[in-house]
């Protein structure tokens, strides 16, 4: 049975999928709609959008794999290669294993998603994500009562991902989630956007989606998750643990040392793309603000 929750998302309230996938002609605003004279007149244009060609709306993201550019993604992520693929499941479980992906597609219910993103940049979208339940794929292995955190491990294959050429991250890619905030059934595994099935520069062909927090904890082409009883550090973490910090959910309270977090810049609004209030836990607070009780939030941030 699919998992309700209080969700005031339609397929309407999402941005656009030429928005989704080419944050820069956005930002750009009258670049890609040129000058208009009413906000109609700019949804109009900006759904116009929608049908353009492959090539001219995926050339905006961020996997560091492919470099640090905006346009190395789409550039360059042709060449992973995502068939076949396999996920390893290790540590404290009943049964450790290589889990080949179309054996876990065939066990999995797949549903659609419609959940806020919120970057730690501080611009937001809406997505409809397709994907299943994380704690069905852990339910294969069989998490063991001692374990506490998950542990997510990236692909590292610097033959077909270019940016792990560089030594300035230390590849793999790594994130972690504790265990309840895993099993949560919030916490998907997306396969897929927009009914469509995952493009690699988004994550292929599978992406852990944690909506109560910020981006980059939703890790991209997992290969590994371990069971674990001693917290994992995040490679953002590792990196500037002042800014990123382990749990990093969604707070309008506690601002990024060099940005406010009180406000977000909703993108899919072309020239007339506006910032809104920030919500707590992005919005999911009555579903996850207990698995938080007695914890300071401004401390474990």
């Amino acid at each position: 049975m699919a998992y309700r929750w209080k969700n005031d998302l339609t397929r309407a309230d999402a941005t656009p999928y030429a928005a989704y996938m080419n944050r820069r002609q956005l930002m750009g605003g009258a670049l890609g709609l040129g000058v208009v004279a009413a906000a109609g007149a700019a949804r109009a244009q900006q759904a116009e959008l929608v049908p353009s060609a492959w090539d001219d709306v995926t050339q905006y993201n961020n996997f560091y794999e492919f470099g640090t550019g905006k346009a190395h993604p789409s550039a360059y992520a042709d060449a992973m290669t995502t068939d076949p693929w396999t996920v390893t499941i290790d540590g404290m479980v009943e049964r450790p294993g290589e889990f080949d992906f179309k054996d876990i597609m065939a066990e999995m219910t797949i549903e659609e998603r419609i959940y806020r993103l919120r970057c730690v940049e501080a611009w937001s979208m809406v997505v409809p994500w397709n994907g299943f339940e994380l704690a069905d794929l852990l339910a294969m292995a069989g998490v063991k009562p001692e374990a506490k955190y998950v542990r997510f491990e990236t692909l590292y294959r610097p033959s077909e991902m270019p940016g792990q050429k560089s030594a300035w991250i230390d590849w793999p890619y790594i994130e972690g989630l504790r265990v309840d905030e895993a099993m949560h059934p919030l916490t998907i595994m997306a396969t897929g956007i927009f009914g469509k099935t995952i493009p690699n520069q988004n994550g292929a062909p599978l992406r852990l989606v944690v909506p109560w927090k910020y981006g980059f904890k939703s890790i991209k082409s997992i290969v590994r998750i371990t069971l674990t009883d001693e917290r994992p550090i995040g490679t953002w973490e590792q990196l500037q643990p002042q800014e990123y910090g382990f749990y990093s959910n969604v707070n309008p309270e506690v601002d990024h040392p060099r940005w406010s977090q009180a406000t977000e810049r909703v993108i899919g609004g072309g020239l007339f793309s506006k910032r809104q209030d920030t919500l707590m836990f992005n919005g999911y607070a009555d579903e996850v603000a207990s698995l938080y009780e007695g914890l300071d939030l401004r401390a474990n941030f």
